[in-house]
């Protein structure tokens, strides 16, 4: 199984959540937040479609791509799980220097906040990343389903109803 973005962002937040997706059990399609994150990706940045390139590469697909300047762009609601998304993008630099692009970096913008992060990727983060490839893969093998975390940090989860139905 190729990891995706999604992939490794939910492996940051979730263990349960990594293992549920996964496995095709997929609540992404169902949820009114996921459905407003999507609106605002597409329109943020009305004319930004027509300027960069969508890559498609190992598994990751990058929404949008600068070539030009070797700049990865990815849009996020809020900054809640800011650590998460910083290691998505960092994951995407990975992949592109792993497949010949060297010297890539990454803007992590919310549009929301008006705020825009660059993101690079460092000799101990590609340490970093390789150790987690190996952790992903194990908890996607996984037979059992990981335990679930607390429910304070689940709230604004699109499987919340999955994992928490009926508790009280």
């Amino acid at each position: 199984m190729q990891i995706t973005g999604t992939h490794f962002n939910y492996y940051l937040i979730c263990h349960r959540k990594l293992w549920l997706f996964a496995s095709g059990i997929n609540m992404e399609s169902t949820s009114d937040l996921v459905y407003e994150g999507k609106l605002l990706h597409e329109t943020s940045y009305p004319r930004r479609s027509e300027k960069y390139r969508e890559i498609e590469l190992d598994g990751i697909k990058i929404d949008y791509y600068d070539p030009k300047n070797k700049v990865v762009h990815e849009i996020k609601k809020s900054d809640k799980h800011e650590e998460a998304h910083e290691w998505q993008v960092k994951y995407y630099l990975f992949v592109l220097e792993q497949n010949g692009v060297v010297g890539a970096t990454g803007l992590l913008e919310y549009p929301r906040l008006h705020k825009t992060d660059e993101v690079l990727l460092t000799t101990p983060d590609r340490e970093a990343i390789s150790e987690m490839l190996v952790q992903i893969e194990a908890l996607i093998a996984g037979e059992q389903c990981p335990e679930r975390i607390p429910i304070t940090r689940c709230k604004n989860c699109s499987y919340f109803d999955f994992c928490w139905s009926g508790e009280v």
